[in-house]
């Protein structure tokens, strides 16, 4: 085995046999040295030997397996030479996106990413077109070999990559199934963040004599950086998101959410709320992307709104602050996170928002960084006045100092000579027009209950009555299938029996872009040309438009609110191996599959 600090020299990729198309593309993209898996895992998969690296997120596992296997591909065999499998579609985006980025001196090289909730139709073509590497989820890979639109024939590497997060996600039996059905004469290459037994059991069984490297990182920037969370309650995520900015002193920020939709949505509410914001996400071009980030770091942008995957790779010393609008599912990718600012040897904040059903990813936070964080409170009314009061008058103080007011001067003396007014009232005046659209005094809330009470669970009972606290304003309300006193919407949808649509088509579209979870959502009922389904009500507007643009078996959703009630398909109600049942029907208590592809 090979433990490698994070911190070891490293050699250049030139020292590396890549391929000259591949060397080529690393200058033009600006790597100057390998990471540390990188530089260890490179030279033996380019040798053919099997690998395991275990290593943490955000180290550059992606470029470690592509580099080699790239450059060994065949470009003239159109059919599929690599295969990786990711857990979840947006990993799998990301790694099909990297290669293509890896392979953007190769000609005629085509990736391909196939996961659920994407119409089959487009994949069935693109994989008749051919493809030289296939990266996919365990569910829609298994889906395209048992159609036998996916042949394994002539594979030559497979990527298991974040396997600990494969099992968590109950992946794993799906993908030891799929390496059954490989060629016994393959490479194999697992990446993983911890080896849990299962996951090791796996390795044992279908790897050959692997490498391991093991990557140990020995510095944090965790320690540099101040780390609060706001426990969410009551009031709009948004709206405290703007009293926060208000009386923090930020250079820039990075702030993060967890779907592309509202990446858009956020920058333009927080843009009409005064603030110079700006979206990043996996739907923008690299080339856009690089520009955004420049702008960023020229600080003709102040806030950029980005996921966890549109974000890899940004490093711009200005991001004083990082702000989980979104708690993170998983650690890794929260430490990944806050590591945009305290860099350079600076301090960093980060500040993290909490629903009350979050409350145990933070505590996992708290344990997997070994640090605690601090509750924070809300800026009051006064702080919020106070602040706003000195920056009007240091706008004063700068009008005062540096422009030619001797124009205005002549106003308001002429002003003062037609009318009687007493000079401070006509201040007075001035500062109300200048600040109209703005106002300097804030009304309070009447939600005074802190976040130690909420999290202690010691909140007035009259308010938990009367004013229900809503838990996450960009998803749906939290239910329990089965529950008479959950109200439930209902829904048409343009795709129905004619389409081939089945109940799970739909419950994967709407779960993985809705983030509502599949036992969440209602009864289905599938017509010929379309379908009903019940969803719980009180549907974020954004979430609404962004259904709207979905497409399931590559055709328009169309979702619409309707009066009518969905009855129960009778394929909703007869549950398939890994699959979830999607009807009201009470469950018995079991492990929860997590699968989302």
């Amino acid at each position: 085995m090979t433990t490698v600090s994070d911190n070891k020299p490293t050699p250049a990729f030139s020292d590396f046999s890549l391929s000259k198309p591949v060397l080529d593309a690393i200058k033009r993209i600006g790597y100057e040295q390998p990471s540390p898996i990188q530089s260890e895992s490179i030279p033996p998969l380019l040798d053919g030997r099997d690998l395991i690296g275990t290593a943490q997120t955000g180290t550059g596992k992606t470029a470690a397996f592509a580099l080699p296997l790239l450059s060994q591909i065949d470009l003239k065999k159109k059919e599929p030479q690599i295969l990786v499998l990711a857990p979840t579609r947006e990993l799998a985006i990301q790694v099909a996106e990297a290669f293509k980025t890896y392979a953007g001196e190769m000609k005629g090289f085509n990736v391909l990413p196939i996961y659920g909730g994407q119409g089959m139709d487009g994949q069935l073509r693109q994989l008749r077109r051919g493809a030289h590497v296939v990266v996919g989820t365990p569910g829609r890979v298994m889906d395209h070999l048992r159609r036998s639109t996916l042949k394994l024939n002539a594979i030559k590497s497979i990527v298991l990559d974040e396997g600990d997060e494969m099992l968590r996600m109950g992946f794993i039996d799906d993908v030891t199934w799929i390496l059954d059905q490989a060629p016994k004469k393959r490479q194999v290459a697992l990446f993983s963040a911890t080896m849990p037994a299962p996951i090791r059991r796996v390795a044992d069984k279908y790897l050959v004599n692997p490498q391991i490297v093991k990557i140990v990182s020995k510095t944090s920037t965790v320690e540099r950086i101040e780390q609060r969370f706001w426990l969410v309650s009551g009031l709009h995520k948004l709206d405290a998101l703007t009293r926060i900015l208000e009386v923090e002193d930020f250079d820039g920020i990075i702030m993060f959410v967890r779907t592309k939709a509202l990446t858009v949505e956020l920058a333009e509410k927080l843009e009409a709320r005064g603030y110079s914001a700006s979206a990043i996400n996996g739907d923008m071009t690299q080339t856009l992307r690089e520009r955004t980030i420049v702008q960023l770091k020229k600080g003709k942008i102040d806030i950029l709104v980005a996921t966890d995957v549109a974000a890899r790779g940004i490093d711009v010393t200005r991001i004083s602050h990082v702000i989980n609008y979104d708690i993170p599912y998983d650690t890794e990718a929260y430490v990944h996170r806050i590591g945009r600012t305290g860099r350079a040897g600076r301090t960093g904040k980060a500040i993290l928002f909490v629903a009350p059903r979050e409350r145990r990813l933070l505590r996992a936070i708290e344990k997997a960084t070994r640090q605690p964080i601090s509750a924070m409170e809300l800026p009051t009314q006064r702080q919020i006045n106070e602040k706003r009061a000195t920056l009007f008058k240091d706008k004063i103080t700068e009008a005062l100092s540096h422009k030619n007011l001797s124009f205005f001067d002549q106003v308001i003396q002429s002003y003062l000579e037609e009318s009687d007014v007493d000079p401070m009232q006509l201040a007075s005046a001035l500062a109300y027009m200048a600040q109209k659209s703005k106002p300097l005094v804030l009304a309070e809330s009447s939600n005074k209950t802190t976040t130690k009470e909420r999290l202690s669970g010691k909140k007035d009972s009259s308010f938990r009555k009367n004013r229900p606290v809503q838990e996450d304003q960009n998803s749906f309300p939290k239910s329990k299938r089965g529950n008479p006193k959950v109200p439930m919407d209902n829904y048409r949808v343009a795709v129905g029996k004619n389409h081939q649509v089945k109940p799970g088509d739909l419950v994967g579209a709407i779960a993985n872009e809705a983030e509502v979870e599949p036992k969440n959502i209602g009864h289905i009922e599938l017509r010929d040309d379309h379908s009903f389904i019940e969803l719980p009500i009180g549907m974020p507007k954004i979430v609404f438009e962004s259904l709207k643009k979905i497409r399931v078996r590559n055709l328009p959703l169309k979702i619409e609110r309707t009066g009518h009630v969905a009855k129960p398909s009778a394929t909703t109600t007869k549950p398939t191996k890994g699959k979830k049942t999607y009807t009201k029907k009470p469950k018995k208590k079991k492990k929860k599959s997590l699968r989302k592809d």
